[in-house]
């Protein structure tokens, strides 16, 4: 089986928050996706080893920042390829904003951001979906989004291997 089929999915690449008990934290996500229209409804897919997943677990909201096509690959990699377990991503980034929900908003690189407050979640595996309803939304520029295909293929980058998309090379 070749795996390097799943590519062919279309992806953004995405920055996605919570915050917990006063502490911060956010992760480069691809799969998040609008679920419904009335009302609005984003999910996102998360491994269950990483902090924001803990932290949107225990506190029941999340943001979404979509990154744009000129985000450089040292932000993707603070966000991307660091654990918040063992560094605070937002302890030197002055690039956001706290929402209205308390989470943290990426407002470098970003053409859009979104609060969530989860209305339902679902187990599948390694991950959890969290569907989000949507509580605020700002469009901040009319930039392209970055999409994971010109991720992968002009910025070379890669998954780590707690992404959904993540394959093996």
């Amino acid at each position: 089986m070749d795996k390097k089929a799943l590519y062919s999915i279309s992806y953004g690449l995405y920055v996605v928050t919570s915050a917990y008990e006063g502490k911060l934290n956010g992760q480069i996500a691809n799969s998040v996706f609008q679920v419904t229209s009335e009302p609005p409804q984003v999910a996102v897919c998360l491994n269950k080893q990483n902090l924001t997943h803990e932290f949107i677990e225990k506190s029941g909201i999340f943001g979404i920042s979509v990154l744009n096509k000129h985000t450089p690959f040292t932000f993707i990699g603070l966000f991307g390829f660091r654990s918040g377990r063992d560094i605070d991503k937002f302890a030197d980034f002055k690039g956001y904003k706290l929402g209205k929900l308390g989470v943290p908003l990426i407002t470098e690189y970003s053409v859009a951001v979104m609060e969530l407050e989860v209305s339902k979640s679902l187990d599948v595996g390694t991950h959890t979906i969290f569907v989000g309803k949507l509580s605020n939304a700002e469009v901040l520029s009319s930039e392209d989004p970055l999409t994971y295909d010109y991720y992968r293929k002009v910025i070379k980058g890669k998954s780590p291997k707690t992404a959904p998309s993540y394959v093996e090379d």
